[in-house]
């Protein structure tokens, strides 16, 4: 589902959200499409995915043994997750 793109919150390209769950930019389009993930376009029609969404997402997913999978992935330095309510 899009919106307007609001002003002053953190956005990520379909690239870096591809690359925070090790999957195929398409992927998370087709997440997009699929009602998973909600996208915000951009005026030339982009999307971008709310990041502090996409870091909600990936907190719940269930975790792997991390030596298998490397480090778990965290929002860059100085990013702050807003509360759930």
């Amino acid at each position: 589902m899009s919106s307007r793109m609001p002003e002053g919150e953190a956005l990520l390209t379909p690239a870096e959200v591809a690359g925070l769950f090790r999957v195929d930019p398409k992927t998370v389009t087709r997440w997009a499409k699929a009602g998973k993930l909600s996208s915000i376009r951009t005026l030339g029609g982009h999307r971008r995915y709310r990041a502090a969404e996409v870091y909600a997402l990936l907190d719940a997913m269930p975790r792997r043994n991390e030596t298998s999978q490397g480090p778990r992935l965290t929002p860059p330095p100085g990013y702050v997750i807003p509360p759930q309510d």
